[in-house]
Formats: structure tokens, sequence, C-alpha cells
């Protein structure tokens, strides 16, 4: 057994059979946000930090525990329909969520049959576009507040069949806008309108920030990835606790010696490496 279907397997135990379906969705509404579809047509980006593995060393033991990540996943979207909105987050911050997020969603969207979308909702502290090396200039908060048409915003990575949606512009409070019901809207829109391709949400923590609970709602599972040493098995219940409406897809132990989440407990607050962005600065 992998160390994925190990801590997959402890996952289930310490949800204790409490997961529950997610509530109905509202029917999507249209949007001129997303009345075309195009993206920028861009050479395949050239990839060199180390974390996106499954670029960098694609015959490396990590990339192979990504691959069986991406078979079971795949294999639970496909149960009865297809559900293709996944969300990728942790208790706490630097548990490897981004990481995760960008490495699955690379070998997945290397396979023939399938199209990503991959989606960074983390307004509080975006990553992704940083680790392929790019400055976009629009994002998802920008498709949200201005109502740029997303098909601005997309970057076709060249990588597979991947395109990239990055955050957008700063904005000074992610929780409203991503509660909000255009953020539903959104992710209604987007899930119907691409009904046969994945797209993966990367969002901020779960303990720290109260959007991450309402954008798991909008969608069809979960993933959670638990850092070795980083989250306590109380952060990491408390923090399925919040997911409990939400459907659990699995656990991601991530950097891990051993499988052994009872022998650390980490007494920092939640907020680790998350800090108010201060007004007008830029990102890139």
């Amino acid at each position: 057994m992998s160390r994925i279907e190990k801590a997959l397997e402890k996952a289930v135990k310490l949800r204790d059979g409490k997961a529950a379906d997610a509530p109905p969705e509202k029917a999507p509404a249209a949007r001129p946000a997303l009345t075309r579809e195009r993206v920028f047509d861009v050479q395949t980006l050239a990839v060199e930090n180390p974390y996106i593995i499954t670029l960098s060393d694609p015959a490396s033991p990590i990339t192979e525990e990504y691959r069986k990540l991406k078979s079971m996943v795949v294999k639970l979207t496909k149960l009865g329909g297809f559900r293709n909105t996944i969300m990728i987050t942790s208790s706490l911050g630097w548990e490897g969520k981004s990481v995760t997020a960008m490495n699955f969603a690379i070998t997945l969207a290397q396979e023939y049959d399938h199209t990503v979308l991959l989606i960074d909702a983390d307004l509080r502290k975006p990553s992704l576009h940083t680790y392929f090396g790019i400055a976009p200039e629009v994002g998802l908060s920008d498709c949200l507040l201005d109502e740029v048409d997303m098909g601005d915003a997309l970057i076709k990575t060249g990588i597979g069949k991947l395109t990239l949606l990055p955050a957008g512009k700063p904005v000074k409070n992610p929780v409203e806008l991503l509660s909000s019901d255009r953020m539903r809207e959104f992710v209604s829109e987007m899930k119907h309108r691409y009904a046969d391709r994945y797209i993966i949400i990367d969002t901020p923590p779960v303990l720290a920030f109260a959007e991450t609970h309402a954008i798991s709602t909008l969608v069809d599972g979960v993933i959670f990835v638990v850092k070795e040493g980083a989250a306590s098995l109380q952060h990491i219940g408390n923090a399925l606790d919040i997911l409990k409406l939400s459907k659990i897809f699995g656990v991601v132990y991530n950097d891990a010696g051993v499988i052994d989440l009872n022998s650390r407990y980490h007494s920092g607050h939640y907020y680790g490496g998350y800090k108010p962005l201060p007004e007008n600065v830029a990102r890139t």
C-alpha cells in the first residue's frame, strides 16, 4: 500500500464517515465575463521550478505518487457521472497544497483524455504564477470584480492540455468576494460550460480563512493535503469538520518520512505564512 493510500485510509477514519453530499447547485446564470472562449496562444512555458517535479523529474518516485493520486481521483470522479470540479486545500499554510494542485493538474493534463483548468483562488497568497515563472496582468479577481472576460485571463501553458487562471489583482476582502453570488455563478458556469474538463481550484488553508469553506460548497469534491509535522490531529480534525458537508475525495500526506500522524503536534496559530497584503502592491 502506498503512502497516499495509507493516508487516505487514515482520513476516512478521521472523518468517521461524516462527510455528506454537497447541497444541490443553483442553475448556472449567464455572465458576460464568460461569453467568449479564447486563451492566450502561447508556446509551452519553460518551467524550471524544481517544485514542479512532474516536469523536472518525471521518472522520480514522487512523480509516480502523483500518478497514483491521479488514477484514484479519476476513478472517484467518474463514478455515477463526471464530477469535474475539485478543490485542493490544507489545514494550515505551508503544507504544500499549491504544489500538490499544480503537480496533480499537470499529471492529469498530460493524459490524452484529460483537459484541465487550474485556478488560483488563494487571493491572499497566490503562488501558482510564480511557480510557472509568469507575471499575468489579470486573473480571477479581475473577472469577478471588473467583469474581465475570462478568455483574456486564461493562460494556455502548452503543458499537456493545461490552462491556468491566475489569482488576479489583490483585493481587500477575499472572503467577501469568494463567498459572493458572483463567485457561485462563476464556478457554476465554468462547471457546466467546461463539463468535459477537470477544474482544479487551489484555495487558502481551511482553518485560517472563511472563503475556503464557501468554495468547498461549490465544488464536487476536495483533496486535503497534510504535511508531516505541520498540522496536529486536532488541526486536521477541526479542518475536516469545517468541510463535513463536502465530499472528501482523499488526503495527500505530503513531505512524509514515515506515516505517523500522532507523533508531532504543531502549536503555532492558523495563519502561518499569511499576512495582509499592503494596499496597491502589485503581485509579480
